[in-house]
């Protein structure tokens, strides 16, 4: 194995694993030697998830990340059958597009819960003694839409640069424990969200980025690189990972 980047026996929490960013991440963790808990609703897709993992003690973990009060139990389990957690990656999120005049408390509050408030929570249990290793990596997926924006992500654009935000507090009251956190903002990524679009729609979006559309591995090789021991010095940063989308 590489030993660039390697995730050799590190412990890794993956929510969203069930498909797209969230999938690709763990298959890239696997691939670089990690131990990779599997969170998400879905167990059909979870389980094809595991099905792409490289040989190792991986852990499936069926569980609706904003049901809070169930959290601290999650990451205890994890513990139980896979020893003291290394790192972190939350790419659990939804998206909504829907006008200003439209939105509403109960729609913030959801954009918010999802793709904010869970990944913090598990954060908080995550980075309890009895839980962390020595030295950890905590990531966070937002989005390019939480630097740049466009009509009718005021919720989306919203909820994610508070991620970016209080990512960085995060980043400095942990880092007496010696563990990092860093946000990573994708912009458009060609997952099976996108084929649900017409064609020309898809190449608008894709002429927006001067490199064109990003796969999955591209985000997940940003988040291996924060996960590993090449990044020790890497903390409270936000890495753009758009093809050049928000420089127009």
């Amino acid at each position: 194995m590489n030993k660039f980047c390697s995730l050799e026996d590190k412990n890794i929490v993956i929510t969203g694993a069930s498909s797209g960013i969230g999938r690709q991440c763990a298959i890239a963790c696997s691939q670089r030697g990690a131990n990779v808990a599997l969170v998400a609703r879905n167990k059909e897709r979870l389980d094809e998830t595991f099905a792409q993992l490289d040989t190792g003690n991986h852990v499936i973990i069926e569980q609706n990340i904003t049901s809070f009060d169930q959290l601290e139990s999650m990451i205890e389990t994890i513990v139980e059958q896979m020893g003291s957690i290394c790192g972190f990656v939350h790419c659990a999120g939804v998206e909504l597009t829907l006008p200003f005049r439209n939105m509403n408390p109960e729609k913030y509050r959801e954009l918010f819960d999802i793709n904010v408030i869970s990944g913090f929570e598990i954060a908080k249990y995550i980075t309890k003694k009895r839980n962390i290793d020595e030295v950890a990596s905590l990531v966070f997926i937002s989005s390019v839409m939480g630097l740049v924006t466009q009509p009718g992500l005021i919720g989306y654009s919203t909820s994610k640069g508070a991620l970016i935000s209080g990512v960085r507090t995060l980043a400095v009251e942990v880092a007496k424990k010696q563990i990092r956190a860093n946000c990573i903002s994708p912009g458009y990524i060609d997952t099976p969200l996108l084929k649900n679009i017409p064609e020309e729609k898809k190449q608008e979006l894709a002429d927006k980025h001067p490199l064109g559309l990003g796969n999955p591995e591209d985000v997940a090789n940003a988040v291996v690189f924060l996960l590993s021991d090449q990044s020790r010095w890497i903390t409270g940063s936000n890495i753009i990972v758009d093809g050049g989308y928000s420089l127009s």
